[in-house]
């Protein structure tokens, strides 16, 4: 018996340096913390963004970027991370459906993750200008900043601007103005450069209508940085 037990564990020994570990990639964050069971915000293309597939299960190791180093994604910011995804894409819905899908525990103890949701709330009620202030009455973290800041500086912007465009003919300075989260001399100064009329004695804009024309992507440079938080999945 003895024997036997001394021959299984030199065959075991042996099989383990014939066959030694592989070694971890140098970049590896282990995830478990978080795991997302509705896909994860991913980019194949930079700098695009892309969201996975529900049927796509999440690993528990991913590629890091290199300004994260080794360390572990806490779980406040692969939620915050996912849900900005979805609201960049322009898919309340599926926001919608990962926040109410989320632990309890992490809507009521992550403050940055709900701060998300309140942007993604406000999408979803239509009530387009309370998204700006949704978006400045939080300190945003530094890794999360950048997607906030790309989804309500141009993109936003142009979204509703494209809204004024279809839904008015006349609309008054101080409403545009609340729509697009400017000061009055601003949103005026915006909508003249896009082609409207600005009557200073009514404080009234007369919308001129664009011709259309193909809906162009943001510029790369301005989501370099963005892309360093973007998780690549493995298969």
């Amino acid at each position: 018996m003895g024997s036997a037990r001394t021959r299984a564990n030199k065959s075991h020994v042996g099989a383990s340096l014939n066959n030694p570990p592989k070694p971890k990639p140098n970049l590896i964050i282990d995830v478990s913390e978080a795991p997302l069971r509705h896909g994860f915000l991913s980019s194949q293309r930079s700098p695009s963004f892309q969201i996975i597939p529900k049927n796509r299960r999440h690993p528990r190791r991913i590629d890091a970027p290199s300004s994260l180093g080794r360390r572990r994604i806490p779980r406040r910011l692969a939620y915050s991370i996912h849900l900005l995804g979805h609201i960049i894409a322009d898919d309340i819905n599926s926001a919608r459906f990962l926040w109410k899908s989320m632990p309890g525990v992490v809507k009521e103890s992550a403050a940055e993750v709900a701060a998300v949701w309140r942007i993604g709330q406000q999408l979803w009620l239509r009530d387009y200008a309370a998204v700006h202030e949704a978006v400045r009455g939080f300190d945003w973290s530094a890794e999360v900043r950048d997607l906030v800041l790309a989804f309500s500086g141009k993109l936003y912007t142009k979204r509703i601007f494209q809204l004024l465009l279809s839904a008015y003919s006349t609309i008054s300075i101080g409403d545009t103005a609340r729509f697009l989260g400017m000061t009055e001399e601003d949103a005026a100064n915006y909508a003249q450069l896009q082609g409207w009329i600005m009557d200073p004695a009514s404080g009234m804009l007369t919308v001129t209508k664009q011709p259309v024309v193909k809906e162009q992507k943001l510029d790369s440079s301005k989501l370099q940085r963005l892309t360093e938080y973007v998780f690549h999945l493995e298969h």
